[in-house]
């Protein structure tokens, strides 16, 4: 039970990082402006969570123009999938073995 605490990702304890992980899980990309209105955070508090999760691997990074306007999107990458679904699974097994 004590190996199960050791097996939580750190970087998901953060209520924005885990709905941006939950958010990308679930889509292929989801643009900047869709995910802070989703998560309902601050421009600055959304870019350095993402900043976080990009440089532990976890979060692919897009940027395009649309017409002459600027346009971000981030998606879950291989790495950061695993990562999240490893984290899920000791929730799970936390929750399961509380007794």
């Amino acid at each position: 039970m004590k190996n199960i605490i050791t097996q939580l990702n750190k970087l998901f304890e953060s209520r924005v990082r885990l709905g941006i992980m939950s958010l990308l899980m679930v889509n292929d990309w989801v643009e900047f402006k869709r995910m802070k209105e989703m998560l309902e955070v601050s421009d600055g508090n959304l870019a350095s969570h993402i900043s976080s999760l990009e440089k532990a691997g976890f979060v692919e990074v897009r940027k395009v123009f649309v017409g002459k306007k600027p346009q971000t999107s981030y998606a879950a990458t291989k790495e950061g999938k695993k990562a999240f679904n490893d984290h899920l699974d000791a929730l799970e097994t936390l929750l399961k073995n509380r007794d």
